[in-house]
């Protein structure tokens, strides 16, 4: 039975909240605690909000992608080499995806839901913001599309990767041996996590972390310098409300802000964080 494209990371829930579990109890048993009640429920309502905005997102778009593969030159045939060649197109365009949303500020603005717990574990994995919609996290795979690979096809490897994603968010695991160099580990994505200086904006990987290599952006975990969690900003919140619009509040008052329009452009899509040159302020 096909399992409809929205509903993938619904189905695999059951696994992921069993791992969870698992998670906690060790570490409660351990006597090394990572979880925090209200840090897990404001991931779990964010992963709410997060999957009907989804849903809705893609009922209005799906009719779009399809048009998207109607322009394509050629349609691809489904087989074993051609889901080879979608699955590794698509993480190549999730890291670029990935990279961006830290280079600008209007990516930023939904990801930062993402980074901005100060634990690393499981539940952090549903830390997602309702936004991604609205900042264009689709555009990235539209690409796709217009090479020809059925739309459909193109969102269910999308929800397969993110689906994969959920295991390395997790204080367990080391570098996986070989496998971590080709394969994103919970190592690897604990520093993307980090905000140690050193840390910041590396390991952009979604599965496979041979981008990150190839393009500069690798970091090992270093066991002297352990990962500190969070972003850089004094920023603490459960309130998956808070946590949602947070970045969007300071990007439309720096918009304000500015006077000119280049200062206006670059509150909007300038790097995260990025301050305003004192001629932009009234």
């Amino acid at each position: 039975m096909e399992i409809p494209v929205e509903l993938i990371l619904i189905v695999l829930s059951p696994i992921f909240f069993l791992c969870i579990a698992l998670e906690w109890y060790q570490t409660e048993r351990r006597q090394t605690p990572i979880y925090a009640w209200r840090d897990s429920l404001c991931n779990l309502l964010l992963a709410a909000m997060h999957q009907l905005g989804d849903g809705i997102a893609l009922l209005l778009l799906m009719p779009f992608f399809l048009y998207l593969n109607t322009l394509a030159p050629w349609q691809i045939e489904t087989n074993g080499w051609t889901l080879a060649a979608l699955f590794l197109l698509q993480d190549f365009c999730y890291y670029w995806f990935h990279r961006a949303s830290h280079r600008v500020r209007w990516l930023w603005a939904s990801h930062v839901a993402h980074h901005s717990s100060r634990l690393m574990n499981f539940s952090t994995a549903f830390r997602q913001s309702l936004t991604y919609p609205l900042s264009g996290m689709w555009v990235f795979w539209t690409p796709l599309m217009l090479l020809g690979f059925d739309a459909k096809l193109v969102i269910a490897v999308v929800a397969i990767n993110l689906a994969f994603q959920f295991f390395v968010h997790t204080r367990w695991g080391k570098h996986w041996g070989f496998l971590g160099y080709f394969i994103n580990t919970p190592a690897w994505h604990r520093v993307h996590h980090a905000c140690n200086a050193r840390y910041i904006d590396k390991n952009f990987a979604g599965v496979l972390v041979i981008w990150d290599r190839m393009f500069g952006t690798f970091e090992p975990e270093d066991e002297a310098e352990p990962c500190r969690y969070g972003i850089t900003d004094d920023f603490e919140s459960t309130n998956p409300l808070t946590v949602t619009f947070y970045e969007w509040q300071r990007i439309f008052r720096h918009v304000r802000l500015a006077d000119s329009f280049s200062g206006k452009w670059r509150a909007l899509f300038g790097p995260p964080k990025a301050k305003l040159d004192q001629e932009d302020l009234p």
